[in-house]
C-alpha cells in the first residue's frame, strides 16, 4: 500500500474511500531522492497514483475489473525532469535555457527573475531593460531597476517573469490570497447530456479522442498521460507559434500533431468539425483568450454536448494575476519556492534557485489528465459536459502546504540518479527525427500495460483530421 499523505488528498476529487489506496504498491524511498527541501516524490508519486486509480476505474467501466499498480518512487521523480534524460541517436538532447533567461539581482537586495525561452518573450525583457541580449548587459541594467517596478514593467510589455517573494510576502499578496482560497482542482458539470458509454476497445482509453492545445510542459504531460493509456491525441499548434524542440520530444510521445492557426476562419471551422468529434478538448491559454474564437468551455459544451474541458492557465481563474501570463518557474519566483531553495542550497552569488525538477508542470499535468479521467467515467455514468480546471499557482500552493523536508535529511543527499537507473527506467523510440531514448511510462498496471502507439513527431507533422476508429 502507498502511505501517501497528498494522494490521501486527491481522493476526494474522484469519490474515492481511504481504501482506494490499498490498490497501489510504492517501490522505493520517498523524500528526500533529490536536493530540495519541497517533497517532489511524494507529490510526483501521487498525482501518477492518482492517474493509476482513474485508469484503473475505466478499465472496471469496460470489463467490470480493477487493476492494481505499482509505481517506482525514483522513477516518479525522474518524471519530473524526464528532459533530463533525453537522447537522439546516442547524443544527450541539450535543454539549456537561453543564457539571458534568469534570475537577477536588482534594487535594494531584491531578486528579478526574467523568463527568456520563448523568443518573443525574450524580446519583451531586453526592450524594458534596454541591453542586447547579453548575460552581463542585463546584470548591469537589471541592478537599476525597483524589482516590482520592473516586473509590472516587464508584464505590460507582454513579457513573462517577476519579483523574488518570500512565502510569507505571496500568502499576504492579492494573488496569493486569491490562490490560497481556490480549491487544488475543480471537476464541475457545465451542461447537459445523456451517459455516454466508453467506445469499444482493448486499453482503458481506446477510441477515446483528445483534442490538445496546450504548451511548454504541463498541459502537454495532461494528453501524453492520455495516450499512454490508449487515447488518439491530436496536438494544435500554429506556424507562427514559438516551440521548445526538446520538450516537443518529451510531451509529444503517443501523439499526433498538427498546424491550426485559429486566427484564419476556414481553420475555425476545421478545429470545431474537430471538436464535434472528441471527447476531452484540452487547452492552456489565459483566461478567455478562446471565448473570442466560440471554443469557451460553455461554447464547446453546445458544439458538443458531453465534451470534457480540460482548462489550465498560470494564476488561477480568479484574483487581479488572473490575466497574466506565467510558467512554473514564474510561480517559483513569486511564491517563495525559489527564496526558500536558495536560502537551503545557496549557490556562489546568493542568489534564489529554482528547485531540481519541474515540479509545478509535471504535477500539473498528471492532475489535470486524473481530472480529465475522472470526468469521463461520470460522463459514462451520469452524462453531462464537464469542466476540469486547474492552475500552475495552485498547484504549486498545494506543493508547499505539503510542508518540507528537515534540513538534517538533506545532507549529502545526490544531485542526481545513478545512470544505471536512469537506463533501467528508459525505453527507445524510432521517431522520424531518429532514435530517441526517453523515460518510460512509471505506472505499471496489472492488465493494461501503459504504452505510447506512436512516436513523437515534429510540430506541424500531422494532418488536423482524426485517425479512423
Amino acid at each position: 500500500m502507498m502511505k501517501n499523505a497528498a494522494l490521501q488528498a486527491l481522493l476526494p476529487f474522484a469519490g474515492w474511500s481511504p481504501e482506494r489506496v490499498g490498490e497501489v504498491e510504492s517501490i522505493g524511498a520517498l523524500d528526500p531522492i533529490l536536493p530540495t527541501p519541497f517533497k517532489v516524490t511524494e507529490t510526483g508519486a501521487a498525482t501518477l497514483a492518482a492517474v493509476g486509480l482513474a485508469v484503473s476505474d475505466l478499465w472496471e467501466l469496460r470489463t467490470g475489473r480493477r487493476q492494481n499498480l505499482s509505481i517506482d518512487t525514483g522513477h516518479a521523480t525522474a518524471s519530473l525532469r524526464s528532459t533530463n534524460y533525453l537522447r537522439l541517436d546516442g547524443a544527450k538532447v541539450s535543454n539549456e535555457a537561453n543564457p539571458v533567461m534568469g534570475i537577477y539581482p536588482a534594487k535594494e537586495g531584491r531578486w528579478s527573475y526574467l523568463h527568456c525561452n520563448f523568443p518573443h518573450h525574450r524580446a519583451a525583457a531586453l526592450k524594458v531593460v534596454g541591453t542586447p541580449e547579453d548575460k552581463r548587459a542585463v546584470t548591469e541594467a537589471v541592478a537599476k531597476w525597483d524589482a516590482l517596478e520592473l516586473e509590472e514593467a516587464i508584464i505590460a510589455a507582454g513579457g513573462a517573469g517577476g519579483m523574488v517573494r518570500s512565502a510569507a510576502e505571496w500568502a499576504e499578496h492579492p494573488q496569493g490570497r486569491a490562490v490560497a482560497a481556490l480549491p487544488l482542482m475543480e471537476i464541475v458539470k457545465i451542461g447537459d447530456s445523456p451517459p455516454e458509454a466508453l467506445p469499444e476497445g482493448e486499453r482503458p482509453l481506446s477510441d477515446i479522442r483528445v483534442l490538445d492545445l496546450t504548451r511548454v510542459l504541463a498541459g502537454p504531460t495532461c494528453a501524453r498521460n492520455l495516450a499512454e493509456q490508449g487515447a488518439d491525441v491530436l496536438r494544435i499548434s500554429a506556424p507562427h507559434l514559438p516551440f521548445i524542440t526538446y520538450q516537443e520530444y518529451d510531451t509529444g510521445l503517443g501523439k499526433l500533431s498538427a498546424h491550426l492557426d485559429l486566427r484564419e476562419e476556414k481553420n475555425l471551422g476545421i478545429m470545431r468539425d474537430l471538436v464535434r468529434d472528441c471527447d476531452i478538448f484540452s487547452q492552456g491559454y489565459r483566461p478567455g483568450t478562446l471565448a473570442g474564437r466560440g471554443l469557451s468551455p460553455g461554447e464547446l459544451a453546445e458544439l458538443r454536448p458531453g465534451i470534457i474541458c480540460v482548462s489550465l492557465c498560470a494564476f488561477g481563474h480568479e484574483g487581479p494575476w488572473a490575466s497574466r501570463r506565467g510558467f512554473d518557474t514564474a510561480v517559483q519566483v513569486v511564491s517563495g519556492i525559489a527564496a526558500r531553495q536558495g536560502e537551503l542550497f545557496p549557490g556562489a552569488d546568493g542568489a534564489p534557485k529554482f528547485y531540481p525538477v519541474s515540479a509545478i508542470d509535471y504535477l500539473t499535468g498528471n492532475l489535470m489528465a486524473f481530472g480529465a479521467m475522472v470526468a469521463l467515467r461520470k460522463r459514462a455514468e451520469e452524462g453531462g459536459s464537464w469542466l476540469v480546471r486547474t492552475s500552475l499557482a495552485q498547484v504549486g500552493h498545494w506543493l508547499q502546504a505539503q510542508g518540507e523536508i528537515a534540513m538534517s535529511d538533506l545532507d549529502g543527499v545526490a544531485a542526481d540518479f545513478d545512470p544505471a537507473e536512469i537506463e533501467k527506467w528508459s525505453m527507445v523510440t524510432e521517431t522520424p527525427m531518429g532514435r530517441l531514448t526517453h523515460l518510460a511510462p512509471v505506472v505499471q498496471f496489472s492488465e493494461t500495460p501503459a504504452r505510447w502507439a506512436r512516436p513523437s513527431v515534429p510540430v506541424g507533422h500531422s494532418d488536423p483530421m482524426w485517425p479512423a476508429r
